[in-house]
């Protein structure tokens, strides 16, 4: 039977409302739960507080009202939340982690709805027991103060959850059932696998379109990029079992496909039109590593195809592609060079 939710009774606390954030509290707002939103984007919020969230793109266009807050309000008001999503960037996880920690009910559960494993720094400072992972495929930007622009398909699948120790608990399902507000929902029983598909995910799309400036689409369609990031999921997939990790498939792909096609040039070929072919559903947004270097903003590369390489050391992987995707990521936003198929160079020998 499923479980019952009376939507009011719970507090819920986004802190860092871009298009993540925005994407989840929006919906949780205009589906009757009662949702703060906290950032540290002043026009933002003050737009938030005069208009609304407008969330927009595949799903339709929503003008909501919502209860935002900046930082500096939230001491005042001291709320108490039965769930808090962080949605911020990864660099910013651990003082987020910190300052809504107070905030949070005795009883009450972190959510980290971000990419990379940031589980790895919330965990020692929340508790091991109080926090879940949520883990997005949905699509989205934000490119003005307010507007959360949606951009995946709606019928596809939006978000996975799981607890850390990969039981269902009754809170997952809960959580399941909140989220189903924002889109298609599953609970997992292979948390740190779903997880480590979407670092994957993340290694591969997320530097290859900054570094040229393609979509998400795009970049795995177009022939110079596609075998580049097969190549640097495979790395990542190894580096994952190497940790004990039963890596979940990857776009729908299984993860012995990429092991396989990084070195057998038919399956190379097999896993390339698989990946063109999927690559439709993935829409045509851009990920959120070019939308930071569009906007000059410090990316996440660090703590995706980076953090791949320090466990990679950790459990005597190699990891040389993603050393080089790193590499020269760093060089494109540290130098302000534009995204361009041009800046590929440096990778076509991984080609």
């Amino acid at each position: 039977m499923p479980l019952k939710i009376k939507k009011n009774s719970k507090k819920i606390g986004v802190i860092g409302v871009g298009a993540i954030g925005g994407t989840i509290g929006g919906p949780l707002t205009k589906a009757g739960y009662d949702v703060t939103l906290i950032d540290q984007w002043p026009e933002n919020v003050n737009t938030m507080k005069q208009r609304g969230l407008r969330v927009s793109g595949t799903h339709g266009d929503q003008q909501i009202p919502v209860k935002a807050l900046h930082l500096s309000e939230v001491s005042a008001l001291n709320p108490r939340f039965d769930w808090i999503f962080i949605c911020v960037k990864s660099y910013d996880t651990k003082w987020a982690t910190q300052f809504v920690l107070s905030y949070l009910k005795s009883d009450g559960a972190i959510v980290s709805a971000q990419n990379s494993i940031n589980e790895d720094w919330i965990c020692p400072i929340a508790g091991y027991t109080r926090v879940l992972s949520c883990i997005l495929t949905l699509g989205g930007a934000m490119y003005e103060p307010a507007n959360a622009l949606r951009t995946n398909e709606p019928e596809a699948l939006a978000i996975t959850v799981g607890e850390l120790h990969g039981r269902v608990t009754p809170r997952l399902e809960e959580l399941a059932q909140m989220m189903s507000a924002v889109g298609i929902t599953k609970t997992t029983s292979n948390t740190w696998g779903e997880r480590w598909a979407k670092l994957a995910v993340n290694c591969m799309v997320n530097p290859m379109a900054g570094i040229t400036g393609l979509s998400s689409a795009e970049v795995r369609r177009n022939p110079a990029t596609r075998r580049i990031l097969i190549r640097a999921a495979a790395e990542a997939i190894r580096v994952g079992q190497a940790l004990g990790i039963t890596v979940e498939p990857i776009n729908g792909i299984p993860a012995q496909k990429y092991l396989q096609a990084d070195s057998d040039a038919a399956a190379m070929e097999d896993v390339e039109t698989e990946m063109a072919f999927r690559s439709k559903e993935r829409g045509e947004g851009l990920p959120s590593m070019l939308q930071d270097l569009m906007k000059k903003r410090r990316t996440e590369i660090d703590y995706l195809n980076g953090y791949v390489v320090e466990k990679g050391k950790q459990a005597n992987v190699p990891t040389p592609i993603n050393e080089a995707i790193t590499s020269l990521l760093t060089r494109v936003e540290r130098q302000g060079l534009k995204p361009d198929i041009s800046n590929l160079r440096p990778l076509e020998r991984y080609n």
